[in-house]
């Protein structure tokens, strides 16, 4: 005789059940957009050499693999947006506890953070490449200046939100700053932190791209622009792809991160 599912065991199965339901209907809406695709450049429903077709892409990939370096494009993109990412958390983290430190300080900055945050990114890039010459220093700034400031305003927020009463609980029990700091704001802004991280991680790679299209010989970014150019846009819808793919591998991999982090919380 079969043992009654509890509770809990019966809302388990339900949010298991969504899940792989989930899983199936991504995996089927992205075969179903390929197969649509690929019919619709075969019986010239669409201009094949514009927008390509799922085969020609294999057959792309592969030839680009071999005899076009694209593995060394993709690792060039790929090292340039995590440098960008991790000076930009650091950066952040670095801000933002400052300002939380002197209030003067985050009153004065206010105003000039907001402003930075406003500007087009694509117009600072000319800017830094005139500054600081066409290499990978001057596009990893720009994939920097695309996610910095807003990280900062947004971290600091986090900061300012935290429960008063738990700081005050600090200071009341003689701690310092410092206590406050490490003890109150930082644990209580991690969940902020890690969503600020895979909002900055996009963020990264298309300022990446952004300075790899005016300043790189190398890259992805260089690959799109470089295949507008001469008409292979093979080369084009490729490297788009490849960017889809690791913005999605980035951002799936700090989504573990997180969920590793709060099980062990």
């Amino acid at each position: 005789m079969k043992k009654a599912l509890t509770a809990q065991e019966l809302y388990l199965k339900s949010v298991r059940r969504t899940d792989h339901k989930v899983r199936f209907w991504r995996v089927l809406l992205g075969i179903l957009f390929l197969a649509a695709w690929e019919a619709c450049a075969r019986y010239e429903i669409i201009n094949s050499f514009i927008f390509s077709s799922p085969s020609k892409l294999v057959r792309c990939f592969q030839t680009m693999l071999f005899e076009e370096g694209l593995a060394m494009h993709i690792g060039i993109t790929l090292s340039e947006t995590l440098a960008s990412f991790f000076l930009v958390i650091a950066a952040s983290l670095i801000f933002a506890i400052l300002l939380w430190k002197s209030r003067t300080f985050s009153r004065i900055l206010e105003p000039y953070m907001v402003m930075l945050n406003s500007l087009p990114k694509s117009a600072l890039a000319p800017l830094l490449i005139v500054w600081l010459g066409a290499n990978y220093r001057t596009i990893i700034l720009t994939g920097m200046s695309v996610a910095v400031f807003a990280s900062i305003m947004s971290l600091y927020t986090g900061f300012m939100e935290v429960d008063p009463e738990k700081i005050k609980l600090i200071y009341t029990l003689n701690g310092t700053n410092k206590d406050a700091l490490y003890k109150v704001i930082l644990p209580s802004n991690i969940p902020n932190l890690f969503s600020i991280m895979k909002v900055n991680i996009g963020l990264c790679l298309v300022g990446v791209i952004i300075g790899e299209f005016i300043a790189a010989r190398k890259g992805l970014g260089y690959l799109i622009i470089y295949g507008s150019q001469v008409f292979k846009m093979d080369w084009v819808i490729l490297s788009i792809l490849i960017l889809c793919v690791i913005a999605m591998g980035l951002y799936l991999l700090l989504g573990m991160i997180e969920a590793y982090y709060l099980k062990k919380a």
